[in-house]
């Protein structure tokens, strides 16, 4: 059986943690930050994990980072 390939777009923006959740950075933050308030700008910071539904479509691009 032929080696499984992880997703180049995955791997770059996600990452595991050790009990085996999706780690994300958090999004909206790109551009347009004059029109956000300074309480979403803060709230918005670092990484934040992901919901279980987005977390299991993840894991399917990443078959060996586990």
């Amino acid at each position: 059986m032929p080696k499984m390939k992880t997703k180049s777009a995955a791997k770059k923006r996600f990452s595991m943690t050790a009990s085996g959740k999706v780690k994300a950075s958090q999004a909206g933050k790109r551009h347009g930050m004059i029109k956000r308030t300074t309480k979403f700008i803060r709230d918005a910071r670092g990484t934040t994990v992901l919901c279980d539904a987005d977390a299991k479509i993840v894991k399917k691009y990443m078959p060996y980072n586990r």
